[in-house]
This record gives structure tokens, sequence and C-alpha cells, in this order.
């Protein structure tokens, strides 16, 4: 790092300790913890603190690497962050493919993925009318099936070998752990799937920029992992086909170059950036413990994919918001390739406007914002550096627990993986039920006039299930689909919950409440009336019963909870259900007169609505 002590501009200032700092710090807090005021406790398992100064920096020992330098964690290149721009094809017909590719090609994207629909549709002449007119020297080329199979690459290589070999780029999505670890069974020993890997690696071996193994740990993003979870695991996974394959022969150059890895990117911005920067770091040590015949050989190749599991069905224009922070953090990350999902994936198959937005996002990071000019643009952060490093320590802490079980294999056989991941993703569930995670437009502030369930469409996948050596796998889900759940029983039941806010007393304690609880019911799509104030309670419930609404929320301060909860609660008498907002220090005496429903800021507000629907009759 650059020496800034005997620069002009700072010997003008006196300099400023960390303890002075600390002192103003614990001043102003007047005597609040300072931990508990200003620490972050990430779900990663460690801190973040309020500040970092530079003195913060010294104990990280990468720092004096450059980008293009081992161990790679400033990049892989030395003169630009240029990634590639990548879009998926769906292939259900040959030439109905080819021509969305070459439009796709005409408008920005540079790199393309297949994904079969069908392995009967794999053949050589197949591949080659897929192809055609496309220039396969400048396009990196990426191809999937359902299981991701031999037929497939070696229809692929006899193509692609065609052109210039040593220009040919692009990808198979061959990941048998990874299915594995998703779908809880193989086709057959996993001993035999790993030798099957290295032919197909061996296949591609006359395409030396060509990656045959891909490395899914995007599917411990979308199963609710932590970042440190995401990164430990795929690592693992990584580490054991490096194992598995070298074991059967092949060296340890040719097994590390023929693998990439698949992350996924979510919206925590920082933390992200640092995921990608450690994990270039983490894969070169690993490799380096092979002892390849070079430093070059420990580079990471790393393809983003926005995460599916923050994504939404309700308010799907949110999701625009969330791929384009992602977007950020993989470009700013140095990512070498990034798929931006279109915002409407999660109900339907994508159309031009959906597939343009998310291209484009792509395309003003670098035309208009210039990301892929600049090298390591959070090199030399106090900030980032200390995400980075904390990242490391702790997912290299998890990599070598998983180690220590015997590898990424035995530790899915014995339930290790599963476990950690099946935890997170219950501390997720439970956050979002609370909101203490938000999803904009589901768990909080929903759009309640919006109705969904006739724009979902259902989505087919042709794979057959495998059979064989099985485990439990991880489960892939979204953090929204409990609350969408509600909604959508709502829209089936054919009618809408009228919710009236009963609005008495203080004005700005009715006001708050009443936004509080129209927001909190309307994530199950019930219909909220609100309303300015009432002169009594009574005239409040003589209004819902006029209204025929199903609950009734009193609005008010805690202070005339006492009196005007027991008042409305009587003139109500049973006509609809009847809720306090708020949780007042007479919340027990309230209980004991039969007011049973209190909706307040601990609430859990899945369950809570939950309990609603049965009570209403919606299923």
């Amino acid at each position: 790092m650059a020496d800034n002590k005997n620069q002009l501009l700072f010997s003008d200032f006196p300099p400023v300790s960390t303890q002075e700092w600390m002192d103003k710090i614990t001043a102003d807090l007047k005597g609040a913890d300072f931990e508990k005021k200003l620490m972050w406790k990430t779900n990663e398992g460690f801190s973040v603190r309020p500040f970092y100064r530079g003195e913060d920096l010294e104990p990280i020992n990468y720092l004096n690497s450059l980008p293009g330098e081992y161990p790679y964690v400033r990049g892989n290149c030395a003169k630009s962050n240029k990634w590639l721009v990548r879009q998926e094809v769906a292939v259900a017909d040959i030439a109905s493919a080819n021509k969305k590719a070459i439009e796709l090609l005409s408008k920005g994207v540079n790199s393309l993925g297949f994904h079969f629909s069908s392995d009967a549709l794999l053949s050589e002449s197949n591949i080659a009318a897929l192809l055609k007119g496309i220039n396969i020297e400048e396009t990196e080329l990426n191809f999937s099936t359902c299981c991701g199979n031999k037929k497939l690459a070696e229809a692929v290589v006899a193509v692609l070998s065609k052109a210039n070999a040593d220009n040919v780029r692009g990808s198979i999505n061959h990941d048998q752990l990874g299915n594995l670890t998703i779908k809880g069974a193989s086709c057959s020993s996993m001993d035999e799937l790993f030798g099957y890997t290295k032919e197909v690696a061996e296949i591609a071996a006359k395409l030396p920029k060509f990656k045959t193994v891909t490395v899914n740990a995007r599917h411990f993003n979308n199963a609710g992992a932590t970042i440190v979870q995401e990164l430990a695991f795929g690592l693992a996974m990584g580490a054991e086909y490096l194992t598995q394959l070298t074991n059967k022969g092949m060296t340890i150059d040719n097994a590390a170059q023929t693998i990439k890895f698949s992350f996924g990117v979510g919206s925590n911005y920082f933390m992200e950036i640092a995921k990608f920067r450690a994990a270039r770091l983490l894969w070169s040590k690993i490799v380096e413990a092979y002892k390849p015949s070079s430093k070059e050989v420990c580079k990471l190749n790393i393809h983003a994919e926005t995460s599916k599991w923050n994504k939404t069905i309700f308010d799907p224009n949110v999701n625009m918001l969330r791929t384009q922070t992602e977007a950020m953090s993989a470009a700013l990350g140095g990512v070498s390739s990034l798929t931006v999902l279109p915002f409407d994936v999660t109900f339907k198959a994508s159309d031009d406007f959906s597939e343009r937005i998310a291209r484009n996002q792509q395309l003003l990071l670098k035309e208009e914002s210039h990301f892929d000019k600049i090298v390591d643009v959070a090199g030399g952060s106090y900030y980032i550096e200390n995400l980075t490093d904390s990242i490391v320590q702790e997912a290299w802490k998890l990599f070598l627990e998983v180690e220590d079980k015997g590898g990424y294999l035995a530790a899915l056989n014995a339930g290790f993986v599963q476990q950690l991941v099946k935890a997170s993703a219950d501390t997720r569930r439970k956050n979002i039920a609370t909101r203490r995670e938000n999803l904009l437009g589901t768990n909080q502030f929903p759009n309640i006039t919006e109705v969904m369930l006739k724009r979902i469409e259902t989505k087919e996948e042709s794979c057959s299930k495998p059979s064989g050596n099985t485990v439990e796998p991880i489960v892939l889900f979204r953090g929204a689909e409990e609350f969408e759940a509600l909604r959508l029983a709502t829209e089936k039941s054919g009618r809408r919950p009228k919710v009236f806010m009963l609005t008495y007393g203080n004005l700005a304690m009715r006001l708050a409440r009443s936004q509080f609880s129209g927001n909190f019911f309307g994530c199950a799509g019930y219909e909220i009336v609100d309303n300015l104030g009432f002169d009594t309670v009574e005239a409040g419930v003589e209004a819902a019963k006029a209204a025929k609404a199903d609950i009734v929320v009193l609005c008010s301060s805690d202070d005339e909870y006492a009196e005007a909860a027991p008042a409305a609660f009587k003139a109500l008498n049973g006509a609809a259900q009847f809720v306090v907002a708020g949780a007042p220090a007479c919340t027990d005496d309230l209980k004991a007169m039969g007011i049973q429903h209190f909706v307040n800021v601990k609430s859990n507000v899945l369950e809570t609505l939950k309990g609603f629907n049965t009570i209403l009759g919606i299923k």
C-alpha cells in the first residue's frame, strides 16, 4: 500500500489515533453498548466494525500483490476488468435457438449458454446447425443438459475442434457432485462417475481454453446458505474434483484447467464483492498445494449468475433493482463472465423485453459506467479488504472442516453439508417471517392491488430422475415463497378479506400504527381500509360494520388502549376479528378480557397471517 505519511496533504493535519476515535464514539453513545449499537453481527460468522483504518490492513499479507499476480485476489488480468456478457438460450428447436443466438450476439452478448431440453437433440449435426453463422473463436460457448453427458461433449468438441482450437472458449456444465447435492441421488457409483468426468475432460483436451467441469457453488446460494458456506463448500467440491481426477491419472495442470466455478451473487453488495476476491485467493492456495507446473494454473475462472433466492413473484419489477446491484458486485469483484437473470424468471418464461433489460444491465455497467476499465476498484479499501480477509478466514476454516471429514463427498454422505445449509436456510426463513430480512414488495411494503395468479406459467423439465447412490439433498428455494403462497391463496379464494383501521386518539401514534398494520396485513393480499380518525371507538366500530370488515385493527397509543381496546372489543361483539396494533403494558389485562390478537414489530408476520388465513377460511 502507498505510504501517505510524508505527503504534503496529510502532513498538514495532526494524526488522529484509533483510541481518539473510540473515545469520541463512546462519548456520543452516552453509555450505550458499542458492540450492540454499532457492530454488525453477520450470518457469515464474523462481526463488522463501524469504521476501519489503515492500520487494519497491516495483518493482511496479500496486499502487495498486483492484479494478474498470484494469489489473484485482485483479479486474473493486469490491464483490464473485462468480463463476458452471457445470456442463456433454451434449445428445444435447433433452428429457433440458432436464430435467437445470432440476434443476441448483435445486441452486445459475447457469451452464450445453450441448455438442451432433451438429450435426443445431442448430435454433431445439430450442434453444427446450432452454431451456424456464429463466430466460435470470438464467442464463449457454454452447453448444458439436464445431466451433462459424454454425448454432448463428443458432439461439441467434434464441431469446435474444426476451428482454431487455441482460441475456442467455453464450457460444459458437467457437475456430478452438484447433481448429487441437489437431486440426492446419482445414476451410478460416484467412483464410476468420476471416471466418466475424466473421460469428458479428456475428450475436450483438444480445446485448451474449454472447461468441462463446472462447480455449481450457486446451488448453495439458491438454498439459503451463507456466503461463507457457498464459498467453502464450492471450494471443497473443486478440491474433490482435483483429487479424484489426479487419482485417476490426470495431471494437476490438466485437472485444474478443466474446472470453472459458477457462483450465485446476492444483494449483500460489499460482501459479494469480497466473496469473489476471496474465492480467487483460496482456490489459488488449494491448487498450489497439488504442485502445478506454474502459478498460472492456479487462476480461478468464475462465472456468476444473479441469485434466484431473493427474487419474487409479486412486485417483480423490484427484481431489476436486485439484479442491478448484484451485477455491480460481480463486475467489481472481477468475475470472468456473468448472467443476469430476467426479472420475470420466477414466474414465467422470459420474453424479449425482460431479456433486453437483463442484458442492458450489464451493458450499462460497461459502456456508461466503464466498470470494465478499472482493475480491482475495491483494492485498498479498508472496509472491503477487511471483509475479504474475514471471508477468507471463515471460509478456509469451514473448508478444512470438510477436508477433515474426508473431503466434500464424504461430508455430503455424512450429512454435514446439508445440516449447515439447512441451519442457515432456517435462520433466513425466520428472518424473513419476522422482517429482520426484507424482501421489498413481499414481506414489506406490498402492492396490495397486484394480482399474479394468472401470470404464473408452469415450467416443465424432461430430465429423468437419477437413481443410485443417495444422500439427503439440499433444498433449493426462494425466500419469498411462503409469503407468496399466502397471497396466492387469497387470490384463489376469490375474495379479499377487508381489514379496517380503527384509528383513534393520539394523532401521531394512530397514523404510525395504521401504516404499520396496513403494511402488515397487506402482505397476505388483504384489502386495507384506512381512516383519518374517529371521535369515539364506538363510531369507528359502526363504520367498520358498515364497511363489512373481516378484521378491525385498533390503532391508538399505548396509554389509550387500556380503555379504548375493551370498549371497541365490546362494541364489535364478534362481528369481525379484533386486533390491537402494538404491545401495550396492559396487554395481559386485555388478553384476560378475551382480546387475542396483537400485531407489532416483534410479531412473526408470516405465522400471524397464516393464522388469519385459517380463521378466515382461506386455504
